[in-house]
């Protein structure tokens, strides 16, 4: 199977293009709003590539990040300087950091990165602080291996959401969505598709926390190839709260080939308004303006999807 590029941003991109406010007309911007932007290297200059990165509400200066070799990093001041929080605690590879957004001080960290080269780290499952990074206590899921997302319901920190990959390199039962209602004391495992089925992408709707969308990736690494997509493979949603889930490949205007990856984005303004990004001989950018009833290609560049498992 082909390969995409999904980076990291691409959502956060679509979200900020192509949104369509109440009045149902899309947004036009000038192009001298945006032509003078330019990057800039923040850092930090070693722990590896970055595979996660969380700001936080209100406070525009403060960031985390999880690297693939030397654990969650912090910076108060934009990313002029950073400090490691994990050391002493835990570190290596990291997947997914987290922070509440109805109590700032309460961070979620999963272990093993998502990005899954040949020189791919795994972890040791979930961390939790309560004091902003100061001190972390473990919170379980020791085999997931491979934690690509976790989400924190916007007005109650204790119910989270854990996107887990799984072994790569074996089949084993400790991957799909998992979810905790007591800030990780225990877990339910939600939405299990097989043993060799990651979940690689999980969204919550900003505007309505009871709604989930969930990618799930049949995927196995070893040593010289990784072989992407099957069965398993395929876009979920769920209205309650996660509780339950339908699979929604099959809704018009999808991919009817073989599957590999699954990327999936909501607009913060338009809850109808979704995003998917498929690995498959026919895949490409979809979009979906009823809420994943029926969904239109907008984009096939290989540019998007010659690297998938970034």
């Amino acid at each position: 199977m082909k390969k995409f590029f999904y980076p990291c941003w691409l959502a956060l991109l679509f979200c900020l293009l192509g949104t369509q406010p109440v009045a149902s007309q899309e947004i036009q911007f000038e192009e001298a709003l945006y032509s003078g932007l330019e990057w800039r290297l923040v850092g930090p200059f070693r722990g590896g590539r970055a595979g996660t990165v969380c700001g936080v509400a209100h406070r525009p200066n403060l960031y985390y990040m999880g690297t693939a070799g030397g654990g969650v990093w912090k910076t108060i001041d934009g990313g002029n300087t950073w400090y490691c929080i994990s050391d002493g605690f835990f570190g290596g590879s990291i997947g997914a950091v987290a922070v509440a957004q109805s109590d700032p001080n309460v961070i979620y960290v999963g272990e093993g990165e998502q990005t899954i080269r040949g020189d791919v780290s795994s972890g040791r499952g979930c961390w939790k602080s309560l004091d902003a990074g100061k001190t972390w206590t473990s919170i379980g899921l020791p085999d997931s291996e491979h934690i690509s997302r976790i989400r924190i319901h916007p007005s109650n920190a204790d119910v989270v959401y854990v996107a887990s990959m799984g072994n790569l390199w074996k089949p084993n039962e400790e991957r799909g969505i998992f979810k905790s209602t007591d800030g990780g004391a225990s877990w339910t495992k939600v939405l299990y598709v097989s043993d060799t089925t990651a979940a690689i992408d999980l969204v919550m709707d900003p505007g309505n926390p009871r709604i989930l969308y969930a990618g799930m990736w049949d995927i196995k690494r070893n040593g010289y190839r990784m072989d992407s997509g099957g069965a398993g493979s395929g876009l979920w949603k769920s209205k309650d709260g996660g509780e339950t889930w339908e699979n929604i490949s099959q809704a018009a205007g999808l991919p009817r080939s073989v599957w590999g990856i699954v990327g999936v984005a909501v607009s913060p303004v338009n809850s109808s308004r979704i995003w998917t990004i498929i690995e498959a001989e026919d895949g490409g950018v979809f979009r979906s303006d009823d809420a994943g009833l029926t969904w239109q290609k907008t984009n096939e560049d290989r540019a998007l999807r010659q690297r998938a498992w970034y």
